[in-house]
């Protein structure tokens, strides 16, 4: 079975970084789309970037785009997302996420390809 587990949120005021990490077993992170997806007490769930297999293109939704930065370490099969100059709209529980392998590399990958999820970190940004 894959497993994911985040790690690394926690409470920020606003302006400050965290960076938070996904280490998967079960699975090669370099051989999947891995992404990262928030969701706020009644709110939708918002994809907010994806690193591809293979080529480490990413990519990112507007709202965080400029602030946040996915990375992976294929040594230690983890992938990271660090999230700079956080606001209080930044505010949800932040899940890591698998999808199979692609080979079009176009924008953000649709949130029905990934098949495998983490249990959620919290992150709290206060004014």
């Amino acid at each position: 079975q894959v497993q994911l587990v985040e790690s690394g949120g926690g409470s920020v005021q606003a302006g400050g970084s965290l960076r938070l990490s996904c280490v998967a077993s079960g699975a090669i992170v370099s051989s999947r789309c891995m992404g990262w997806f928030r969701q706020a007490p009644g709110k939708e769930r918002e994809a907010v970037a994806n690193i591809y297999n293979g080529i480490p293109y990413t990519a990112y939704a507007d709202s965080v785009k400029g602030r946040f930065t996915i990375s992976r370490d294929n040594a230690k099969n983890t992938v990271y997302l660090e999230v700079n100059r956080l606001n209080p709209e930044d505010t949800a529980m932040y899940y890591c996420a698998a999808a199979p392998a692609r080979r079009a590399f176009s924008g953000l990958v649709p949130v029905n390809e990934y098949n495998y999820w983490g249990q959620g970190t919290q992150v709290t940004v206060s004014s």
